[in-house]
């Protein structure tokens, strides 16, 4: 190593390495490209490696830049917790939060509370990334995942949020002319539309029912990786859907929806998930108790 690397230079590190981009590290930093290309190679003079292959769609981590990645989030984190914990008796949260969601639960549920968030804690900058898709929190660079269903890491801290179920349901056009099933056996025969989510293997529904867990094949003509198209396409009778109860109870009561099997459903609680390195980050406890408070005001942990 040929100097010491300064900090702010491996804060930009970490965000070229996330966005594999140094135009998109430029639009996000409100820098220059040439800045950023400028601090990128300061960080490789300083370090004596290459640390990004270059190409003309993006940038890769060289082997050296995967090392030095793992130690420049190592870094960057533990001076961001140190100032943390040092203001923590004196100021309200602040600094960076970047949270990632699900795109529907993100929209309507996830949003309007982080609105409130920021009004009650204005030196919180608060990011948020929507996918229907698996994240790694590290590897992404998020700090808080809002998940919902299964945790299955090990190397993360989950804390429930939020109670609820997902429930099988379909439009009473689509029942009145393929029938309403009245077994899981009859369910196997229907159109049922299945999603790609982050937690469900795709076509395969695992149920609580009254004689314990069950899990079954479903199929059907369409399919998607977005829950609010699903619930539109069974709206739209094309066939039966596992939606959580959040997203269909207004369908439900209104009479556009019709639960099928009421005694089958999925346990699908709401979970905050975050690297255990963060457990002492006052911003993202700060933002963990006011969402699991928001949830119970709005009625969503009243469900079993």
């Amino acid at each position: 190593m040929n100097a010491r690397p300064q900090l702010d230079d491996l804060r930009l590190f970490c965000v070229v390495a996330r966005n594999r981009s140094f135009a998109e590290t430029a639009r996000e930093l409100g820098v220059s490209k040439a800045v950023v290309s400028k601090r990128i190679a300061l960080l490789e003079a300083a370090v004596g490696e290459r640390l990004f292959h270059r190409t003309t769609r993006n940038v890769l981590l060289t082997a050296q830049g995967e090392i030095v990645h793992q130690w420049a989030q190592r870094i960057v984190e533990d001076v961001d917790l140190m100032g943390e914990a040092i203001s923590r008796e004196k100021a309200a949260p602040s600094g960076l939060l970047r949270i990632c969601c699900s795109t529907g639960f993100g929209r309507n549920r996830l949003a309007p509370a982080l609105s409130e968030l920021a009004r009650r804690f204005p030196q919180l900058e608060i990011q948020v990334e929507l996918f229907d898709r698996p994240v790694d929190l590290v590897d992404e660079g998020f700090q808080l995942d809002i998940r919902i269903g299964q945790v299955r890491e090990g190397n993360v801290i989950k804390r429930r949020i939020a109670r609820n179920r997902r429930v099988l349901c379909a439009s009473p056009a689509y029942l009145a002319r393929c029938g309403t099933p009245q077994s899981l056996d009859e369910l196997k025969a229907h159109r049922c539309i299945p999603i790609r989510e982050r937690d469900q293997d795709f076509g395969r529904w695992e149920l609580d029912g009254p004689d314990g867990p069950v899990a079954i094949k479903v199929s059907g003509p369409l399919s998607a990786n977005n829950g609010e198209i699903v619930r539109q396409w069974a709206i739209d009778g094309h066939g039966i859907i596992l939606r959580s109860t959040w997203d269909v109870s207004r369908e439900i009561a209104a009479g556009v929806l019709v639960p099928v099997l009421p005694g089958y459903f999925q346990q699908a609680d709401v979970w905050a998930v975050y690297p255990s390195r963060l457990s002492v980050s006052a911003k993202v406890r700060v933002c963990v108790e006011f969402l699991e408070d928001w949830f119970a005001r709005s009625g969503m942990s009243d469900g079993p």
